[in-house]
């Protein structure tokens, strides 16, 4: 609107152009018309159709946070303290929708075959070499992990094992307990201006590289891409030329058939002699009888390792000759530091585990999301709003193989579909979609539908 403006030290006014100090009509009802559309983007809150009263399995003491997450969903939770065996398993997993396990569960093809509801398994750890993920996956069963939860707390425990290692301080701990004062500085180093050669440079390998270099320790990797090097890091052609330059070997690589024993004889020959190897990744990845001779030659001056091809099954139980043919020898070394793979034990890993893992479960269970399965392909449709009261959410498990779309799309023509995604990996295939106008009836004879094609593994209705 317009209004005289008295200008300052002279007598004149001119009209201009000021805006109103208060909202006018326009002003509101587009205010009101953006809290509506809020209002309808509110995300509806599916429940299974089939399903009800879904039981979840925790087992090796997984954080609470990813308990009472469930809980507060309605899921209904029993939490073990200890892993189970193969029998055990078989005994009770049969009446379980979920399970969640760290390492030292085993899901095998025979543990799948009588997990008759299984619908999820949550793996709050690293790794998932402890599924059977083929099997899985063939029964429509996502196996989803939290990769990058821990990493912080592994390359700490790196960093903290390059320092004891170098000063033997277990070593000269030992012996004090032990009543023998043994003060001597032979064979103990400053980590400064020494080169670490980091094997697998994710994002456990990466922070450590950053970790490293504040304390004055220079960096080279080798991994299997190229990648862009964090500070001052130089990345390495080959794994050869890391082992003969480095001063400490720290492996972050997976359990893979070209990484198994990736650390024998002849890669221990070519490191320095005097150097050091550090093992939190996976236990067959370093051959250990050959670590073993290397340590008692003397070619090494020490070795930390935190994982093992065998490991015992559950607190105080027995590390010894039966778990592995070699322990007791590993256990008798000087300088060789041994944790109960204990790398990403600490409760800010294990807080964020639980968060992360118990969220993409829920979020499967809730919404038919597979983001960030590793055995699954992977897809996600925007959410259902409160305003679609009549809208299904159809997740169907299928083979990958021609005409599935076909048959489905046909049995969906009589309704709207609002959003579809599919996609495929190896031989199992992942289909969502969204059903306007849905019945209850129409529910069970679409299930039902589905269900009848040759190529269905699961199929599960949200509403």
């Amino acid at each position: 609107m317009s209004s005289p403006i008295q200008i300052p030290g002279t007598m004149r006014t001119v009209a201009a152009s000021v805006s109103p100090t208060t909202t006018n009509i326009h002003d509101r009802f587009a205010s009101l018309h953006r809290q509506e559309s809020l209002n309808v983007r509110q995300p509806r809150v599916l429940h299974p159709v089939e399903n009800e009263g879904l039981r979840l399995l925790i087992l090796e003491n997984i954080s609470m946070e990813a308990v009472n997450a469930f809980k507060a969903q309605g899921l209904h939770v029993d939490h073990y303290t200890k892993a189970m065996s193969e029998d055990e398993l078989l005994q009770k997993i049969g009446s379980y929708h979920g399970i969640g396990i760290r390492s030292k569960t085993k899901i095998t093809e025979k543990v799948l075959k009588a997990a008759t509801k299984l619908l999820v398994i949550g793996c709050f750890c690293i790794g998932t070499n402890q599924v059977d993920l083929k099997a899985a996956a063939s029964a429509g069963i996502p196996v989803f992990n939290s990769p990058f939860s821990n990493s912080r707390s592994v390359a700490e425990l790196v960093m903290s094992e390059l320092v004891v290692l170098s000063r033997q301080l277990f070593e000269r701990s030992y012996e004090l307990r032990q009543g023998l004062w043994n003060k001597q500085s032979k064979g103990c180093w400053e980590v400064r201006g020494k080169t670490l050669g980091i094997v697998g440079y994710g994002h456990i390998g990466s922070q450590l590289s950053v970790l490293a270099e504040a304390f004055g320790i220079r960096v080279i990797f080798f991994d299997v891409i190229n990648l862009m090097p964090l500070g001052s890091a130089r990345q390495v052609d080959s794994l050869d030329a890391l082992l003969s330059e480095a001063d400490f070997v720290t492996l972050h690589v997976p359990e893979l058939p070209e990484t198994i024993n990736m650390i024998s004889r002849d890669q221990l020959t070519l490191m320095k002699k005097g150097a050091y190897l550090i093992n939190n990744a996976r236990g067959k990845v370093v051959d250990i009888p050959a670590l073993i001779e290397s340590l008692k030659s003397g070619h090494l001056a020490g070795a930390a390792l935190d994982v093992f091809p065998s490991e015992p099954g559950s607190n105080g139980s027995p590390f010894d000759d039966q778990v592995n043919p070699w322990a007791s020898t590993l256990r008798s070394l000087h300088n060789v530091i041994l944790t109960p793979h204990i790398g990403g034990s600490t409760e800010e890993a294990q807080r964020m585990i639980g968060q992360e893992v118990s969220q993409a479960v829920l979020r499967y269970i809730g919404l038919g999301s597979t983001i960030g399965a590793v055995n699954f392909p992977e897809v996600d449709l925007r959410a259902i709003t409160a305003e679609e009261g009549d809208h299904v959410r159809v997740c169907y498990v299928h083979k990958n193989q021609p005409g599935v779309l076909k048959l489905v799309n046909e049995t969906f023509a009589p309704y709207n579909v609002e959003k579809q995604y599919s996609d495929s990996k190896g031989e199992v295939a992942y289909l969502m979609a969204d059903i306007a106008n849905v019945s209850p009836m129409d529910i069970t004879s679409l299930q039902e539908s589905i269900r009848r094609t040759d190529a269905n593994i699961l199929t599960r209705f949200l509403a």
